[in-house]
């Protein structure tokens, strides 16, 4: 509001208790001042095209301070991820919903689940967090003997909480930086870092082999198989989608977002 505006909307209000109710009868000496202060809002009212120039969409304050030296790059990839998500990721969990009983639907995400538990153990050790490292430790005994193989997760029940960690997680704990934003082709936001660490669980995972299929050629498919399966299982349980947050500024508000997330994560 610029200052004749602002003397204006003054004058208005002072008018209005002067005169007691618009309605009511109007002085000669307030019908000129009413129509002047009208023409002169009327002359500085902005033209339709100026709104858009004048009214800026707000972001969060910190939103542009993410380390972002390779933004091309990560656009780019940003922009596959989302298409990518829309041809054929969605379809393929929307038609893996639609033939899975949801009682299968769960067992496949608790097996996974559980199958995760020897990252987070590794990891809640390295991050030296006994309590958390004992609970891991209990829940995968309790859930891969009495929950059949980790198909069901009696451990949760018995109040055994999931204590999820990874090696970005643990690197993060100990002081490494998040290091700049990365972009990683299908699996989304990320950062150098996290990036790292996802390459060292996968070490991990592979070299502990609890399904025992690294060395035959005859389970490649079977590994393949349930790689896939894992990968859906991941996307139907994420709940985001691409360039649904009705912002034109979706690109800096996810990599914002994720920031801050890793934040909460690693400080838990």
């Amino acid at each position: 509001m610029n200052k004749f505006q602002y003397y204006g909307a003054m004058l208005l209000v002072t008018l209005c208790f002067s005169t007691g109710s618009w309605a009511e009868e109007e002085s000669d000496d307030a019908r000129i001042n009413r129509e002047k202060l009208e023409n002169l809002m009327e002359e500085q009212e902005p033209e339709a095209y100026e709104v858009q120039r004048r009214v800026k969409p707000k972001l969060p304050e910190n939103a542009l301070l993410v380390y972002d030296p390779w933004e091309p790059m990560n656009r780019g990839i940003y922009n596959f991820n989302a298409r990518f998500d829309r041809a054929i990721f969605l379809p393929t969990v929307r038609g893996y919903r639609a033939v899975t009983p949801d009682i299968v639907e769960q067992g496949v995400s608790n097996f996974f689940s559980n199958l995760g538990e020897v990252n987070n153990f590794v990891n809640n050790v390295l991050q030296l967090q006994l309590k958390s490292s004992a609970i891991t430790l209990s829940r995968f005994v309790v859930n891969t003997t009495i929950g059949v193989a980790g198909l069901w997760d009696p451990a949760e029940k018995f109040g055994m909480h999931e204590q999820k960690e990874d090696f970005g997680q643990t690197l993060g704990y100990w002081g490494v930086g998040s290091g700049p934003y990365l972009v990683i082709p299908f699996l989304g936001p990320s950062s150098l870092r996290d990036a790292t660490g996802v390459g060292v669980d996968y070490v991990v995972d592979y070299n502990v082999d609890l399904l025992d299929l690294k060395d035959d050629a005859n389970k490649d498919g079977i590994r393949i198989g349930l790689t896939l399966l894992q990968a859906v299982d991941v996307r139907k349980n994420t709940a985001f989608r691409y360039y649904e947050t009705g912002s034109p500024f979706e690109y800096e508000l996810v990599r914002f977002a994720h920031r801050q997330l890793r934040e909460i994560q690693i400080e838990k």
